[in-house]
């Protein structure tokens, strides 16, 4: 990955898209996920699925972040301003930035820095968290918790998820591999596994999150499950801020 521009043919390079989290039984947007995509000089728009590795694997990825959280937090001022009503937007944040020890500095200070409160922000956990133990990664979650930021384990469900371990980690939210939400309704064993899966979060006193509902069926029976919160296809798709302004 090159050096990171601060725009690219009039557009950011690093460029944040929000799309809505519903309450299954209002059907309100209650909340909005964000998705970084990097616009570069050759290879155009690159998605995060992509970038992200790239990044990982350079070590850019201590340089995007705070371009991301500061993107973030201007974005939250401006649908404030726009009496736009949410609880949070959520960020991802790569493995090697939740295991950095000046991560939790850098985010407190950016807020304060906006008069962003933490409560506005969810940072999303990479599902490797479950399987790669690290210390700097607990405290960092356990800080970012004293200090009012929310947090959710994303990815759950899907390539044998250690209960015990997510049982460690305190988190706001767990959210499901869309995987996971797609084989609703294959099979009545397929449900009851589903349902396992929803039951064992609640009963560890984390709010499930269903990602990839594509109709209303599969979020009423998520609701039944015990699933309250969905976002997919059903719920929206992504959009710039200003359209979400508008």
């Amino acid at each position: 990955m090159e050096q990171v521009q601060t725009t690219v043919d009039g557009l950011r390079a690093i460029e944040l898209t929000y799309r809505p989290l519903r309450d299954i039984s209002s059907g309100r947007s209650i909340s909005y996920l964000s998705r970084t995509v990097l616009n570069t000089p050759g290879l155009g728009t690159i998605m995060p699925e992509t970038f992200r590795i790239a990044a990982e694997v350079s070590k850019k990825s201590s340089e995007l972040f705070p371009l991301e959280l500061t993107q973030l937090v201007r974005a939250i001022q401006t649908l404030g301003e726009s009496d736009r009503v949410f609880n949070w937007i959520s960020l991802d944040i790569p493995a090697s930035i939740i295991q950095s020890y000046s991560m939790t500095a850098l985010t407190e200070k950016t807020c304060q820095q906006f008069s962003v409160p933490a409560s506005s922000i969810c940072f999303v956990l990479p599902p490797q968290l479950l399987t790669e133990k690290n210390e700097a990664a607990d405290e960092n979650i356990t800080r970012l918790r004293q200090l009012g930021f929310h947090l959710m384990l994303s990815g759950f469900g899907e390539g044998g998820a250690q209960l015990l371990r997510l049982s460690e980690l305190s988190v706001d939210y767990v959210m499901l591999s869309p995987y996971v939400t797609q084989q609703i309704g294959k099979n009545e064993r397929t449900d009851q596994a589903i349902n396992s899966i929803i039951n064992s979060i609640n009963d560890l006193g984390y709010e499930p999150v269903a990602d990839g509902v594509k109709n209303s069926a599969h979020a009423e029976t998520l609701y039944r499950f015990g699933c309250n919160f969905c976002a997919g296809p059903l719920s929206g798709g992504y959009q710039t801020l200003d359209e979400l302004c508008e």
